[in-house]
Parts: C-alpha cells; structure tokens; sequence
C-alpha cells in the first residue's frame, strides 16, 4: 500500500542560523580605551615602582653632610661677611612670630593644611594658567614637595625625579605633622645671599633672629623664595620691595592680614631694604681673613671668626680715601689708593684695599710695590745697630758704583751732614753709603726681622727702596718700631669658634723683643724729624707725637707715608698710584698720601 507523505510540523522545521550581533563602533572604542588605561596603569605603576626602588635611604639623607660655612664678625660683634653655605640657629614654626610661616604659606602654597601631599586641585589650576599664557607661568609644587626635593633630591628636571619628589611628600606627610614639615622647610629653603633657612636670612639681610621678624620683614624674605640670587636685597632692593608687596597682598588674600596691615607695614618696612644693599666696609679685609683662616685652623666645620677690625674707624677710612682721591685723583692722575691702621700691638683696625670693592676686588695693600724712601728707615736702624749714632756724620758727595751713579731727589749734594738729617731729608746718597758700609745683606735681614716677607734683590739699589714690598708688611715693621722694639705682626683674626661657641683658636700675644729697646727710640726720635723739618712736614699737623716717612719711587709711580702717633697708639700706612703703574702728576710720599696719612690720624 502506497503511503501519502505527511508534511512536518511548523515547529520542527529547520531555519536558517541568524547573523552574529554587530558591535558599534563606539562600544569597540571604550573596550580599546580601557584595555589602554589598565595598561597604561600597569606601566604607570611600573615606572613608580621602579622609581620608588631607587629612591635614596631615607634615613641616611636625614644627616646630610654640606659645606661648612664662615661668618666673619667686627671687634664688636657686627657681620662683616659670610663665606660658604650660612645656616642660622635651628627654628620650629612654633618659635617664630606667625607672619613667617604665614607669610611663605601665603605666596607658596596657599592649600598647604589641606592636601596631603599632592595638591591636585593646585596643579590643576597651574596647568590651566600655563595653558592660556602659553608658558611656565605657575608650578604646581606644594610646600611637601619642596621640603622632598631640599631634603632628598637634586634640582635635575625629569620625570625620575618629579615622580620621586611626589612619593617623598607622600612619606613624609604620612610620618610628619604639618607643623614639622613646615620646620624642614623653613630651616632648609634657600633664601640668597648663601643664606640657608629663614634665621640664616633674617641675620643676613636684617642683622636680627628669625624671631624678632616683623611683618614685612617676613614678607621680604618669603618673597625671595621665587629667584633667591635675582631678589635678594643685596643686589636689586628694589625687585625686593615689589616680591614683598605681592607676599602681602598674597597674605591679605589668605586672611592672615587685613588690607590695612599690609599698607602699614609695606609703607614702614620698605624703606629699609636700601640700606640693607649699601656695601658692608672691611670687604678687602674680609677676604684676607678667608685666606688666613685655612693656616689657623682647618674649615671643617661652621665657624665664628671674631677680628680685630673698627667697623666704625673702618668706614670712616674708606670714605677718606675715597675723598682724597676725588680731590686729588684727576688733577695729579692718582688712579688708586691704599690704607691700614694698626693697633702697637699689630692689630688691624682698618684695611682699605681700594677705592670701591665693588668696582675691584684686587686688595692693594697687599699688593707688591717698590716703597721708595719709606723703606730707608730700614738701612738707618742696621746702622744704629752697627755702631754708627744720629749724630755721627757722613759725607754727602758725589758717588759712582760701576755705572750706577745714585743722586739727591733735588740733585743737590750738601756736604757732611747727620745721620738723623740725611733720613730726614731723605738723601739718597748718605743712605747707600751706609749700606755699603753695614752690608745690603744686614739691612736686607733687618727688614725681613721686622716683618718684611717679600724676597728682596741683594744690590744698594735696595737700600733706596728699589725691591718690593705690600703696606701690610711695611705698616706692620713700623709698628714694631712703635712697640718699642717689639713684634707687632700684623694680625686680624682674634678667635674663631664653632656654632656651638667652643673657642677653637685665639690669638693677638705680642712677640718677641726684635730690635734693642734704645735703638727703636733712636729710630723714633729720627723719624720725628722727618715731620718736624724733613719731608714729611705735611703730617706734622698730628700733633707732637707724630712720626713716620714718605716714600717715592721714580717717575712717580708710588707714593707712600707710613709712620705712627705716639699719643694715639695708632700706626698706619697708605701708598697711592696706579694699577697699571704708569707715572702721577708728582706726586710725593709727603705730599698726597702724607696729608692723607695726618687726615686718618686726626680722626
């Protein structure tokens, strides 16, 4: 029987299989975007982790070592210079008036108590900013961060170091308080003028403690903070004044000061800064303390070096010279001067090296120069030692050595005359007779007994000041003359110890008895004829007491009087003339520099 085929169910019959879902192209972009940012993390926190493996022992760099630094005081205690890296006293926030820690919390980091490490709202506003000028406007650097880098890091620009810089601020605002980060920062934060810290700043620009800051003081040295080199007061006051005046309108915006204190203390404080600016006296001598220190004791540690200079006297020497060269200089050609005053015993009160430090540092009262007659004291005291008296003659005649025939200043000869004449008058010819008669090689080692360190020639040239020596060395052999026969060595520095006040080294003991007490009179009452009725009368307005001789070299290319005032106790030296040695408009050791010697003394 033939079946009929029964046709299947609807249900059971095949279909064809759908398309697969099509994905948008956006869904396909957020998948992309995310596998991006979960790489993009990983890398992230790789390149963390690998930085944080090199960071620096923390513990180690909390004792970083520096280089030590020199503060150079007057006799009575005032700054004269600073050498090295310049710490102050150590200051918690909690010592110090509130407008220091305000003041820098104002222009600085003004979230600084609310972020914790990281201001991102900060560096979100700094990235806005530099965005719309176009160019590094605002950084974006919190106090913390500032405090890491100081502390930990160098200045080097990279991505090492400003992932590390952050990581540092996040550890330390984990193990600090607010109130010890802003410690560390405010005792290790450069200010300018090698000064480290705020305490270090308020000594350098304002002679006072961090303590006792006044506003406007406070906002001057924050303000110092963006360009510490540029702003300091020491060099553009003025620059100084504008950063103080945006720190107070910064404070007055952060609610720490009314707009009145601001004006107040703007209208009192500004004056100042240009007094701060004005050069310090004494900088020729400062630097040769500096150079003196290393063979006192060795700079390994901060030190205090207390010296014997008059900051007072000192002043007053610079503007004289200063003066007479005004006068004098462009009519006569004298292009330099220099002067020193000297205790008896050698101390030194003044030192004037030139007539503006800040025009050059060259110190010329150490600088070599022939000391014409001014060194013939020399020849005349080896003399007196060899026999010969102030009243013993010699004759003033005509004399030949090979071809070298010396003469008179006035080409003159004047027969026999005295020892005690032939110095006052300063005549050349007497004075190497006397040399040929005791020996160049005697005067020569009298000279050097006395203090003169300069190697010199050993021809009679020498006997007329035809070697070289500095007013230091030359003042300082007068001044044992003075000390009646006695060492005076020419010395500055009176004691130096460290931060803690451990006195390190002291000096100051007079020396040895270096020529016989008699003779050193002799010399004095011969020298005292030169300002009676020699060449040096223009010095005699001192007083009786006054002594001393000029010195001239020929062309007239230096002129010196150095001599001493026996009431006053005071010896002093000043040579003037050009650096480039050319010749003055003659000008003699007893007239210029001798007026200028009485104008030192009569102070």
């Amino acid at each position: 029987m033939t079946r009929t085929p029964v046709s299947a169910p609807k249900s059971a019959r095949s279909t064809p299989p759908l398309p697969p879902p099509r994905r948008s192209w956006g869904r396909r972009l957020l998948v992309w975007l995310a596998a991006a940012c979960i790489w993009g993390g990983v890398a992230v926190g790789g390149v963390i982790a690998f930085y944080a493996l090199q960071l620096p022992p923390i513990g180690e760099l909390m004792d970083q070592t520096r280089r030590p630094g020199v503060t150079i005081l007057a006799n009575d205690g005032s700054l004269l210079a600073t050498s090295g890296e310049f710490y102050g006293a150590p200051r918690r926030v909690q010592d110090l008036p509130p407008p220091v820690w305000q003041a820098i919390v104002a222009i600085e980091d003004r979230r600084f108590f609310d972020h914790f490490g990281v201001d991102l709202i900060g560096l979100a506003r700094a990235l806005v900013v530099n965005v719309t000028e176009g160019r590094s406007a605002q950084g974006g650097s919190t106090l913390t961060q500032q405090v890491a880098k100081n502390v930990f890091l160098t200045n080097e620009k990279s991505l090492k170091r400003k992932v590390q810089e952050a990581l540092l601020a996040l550890w330390l605002e984990r193990n600090y308080s607010k109130d010890q980060i802003l410690t560390i920062y405010l005792n290790r934060v450069y200010l300018g003028g090698g000064a480290w810290g705020v305490d270090a700043a308020a000594q350098r620009y304002f002679g006072k403690p961090a303590t006792e800051l006044t506003l406007y003081e406070a906002a001057a040295i924050a303000g110092l903070l963006r360009a510490p080199t540029r702003l300091t007061p020491l060099r553009d006051p003025a620059a100084t004044a504008g950063r103080a005046q945006v720190v107070l309108d910064a404070m007055v915006r952060a609610g720490f000061i009314t707009s009145a204190q601001a004006q107040q203390a703007a209208a009192s404080g500004a004056p100042m800064l240009g007094q701060i600016a004005a050069p310090r006296g004494g900088r020729h001598f400062a630097d040769w303390v500096m150079e003196e220190l290393s063979d006192v004791v060795p700079i390994d540690r901060d030190l205090v070096v207390q010296t014997t200079l008059d900051p007072e006297l000192q002043r007053r020497t610079e503007e004289k010279v200063a003066a007479m060269l005004a006068q004098e200089g462009g009519d006569r050609k004298i292009g330099e001067g220099a002067a020193v005053i000297l205790d008896r015993d050698g101390a030194i009160r003044t030192m004037v090296g030139g007539r503006d430090y800040r025009r050059s540092q060259f110190n010329r009262a150490l600088a070599p120069r022939q000391p014409g007659s001014s060194f013939k004291p020399f020849v005349y005291l080896a003399a007196l030692e060899a026999g010969w008296l102030p009243e013993s003659q010699i004759d003033d005649a005509p004399l030949r050595i090979g071809t070298w025939t010396p003469e008179n200043y006035d080409r003159r000869y004047h027969g026999r005359v005295s020892l005690a004449q032939a110095l006052a008058e300063s005549l050349n010819v007497p004075t190497v007779k006397l040399a040929q008669d005791v020996g160049i090689k005697k005067v020569i080692a009298l000279a050097h007994r006395l203090g003169i360190r300069a190697k010199l020639p050993a021809n009679l040239a020498v006997s007329l000041g035809a070697g070289e020596v500095n007013l230091l060395d030359l003042t300082g052999a007068y001044a044992s003359l003075a000390n009646g026969g006695r060492a005076a060595w020419p010395y500055g520095i009176l004691r130096v110890s460290d931060r803690s006040g451990a006195i390190l080294w002291e000096g100051g003991a007079i020396g040895d008895q270096l020529v016989a007490p008699d003779l050193a009179e002799a010399m004095r009452a011969m020298l005292r004829g030169v300002v009676t009725s020699g060449t040096g009368k223009a010095a005699g307005v001192v007083g009786e007491g006054a002594v001393g001789k000029s010195g001239t070299t020929s062309d007239y290319r230096d002129a010196w009087f150095v001599g001493w005032d026996s009431a006053q106790g005071r010896v002093a030296g000043v040579w003037l003339g050009n650096d480039d040695n050319t010749p003055m408009a003659r000008v003699t050791g007893g007239d210029v520099p001798a007026k200028l010697w009485a104008w030192l003394m009569l102070d």
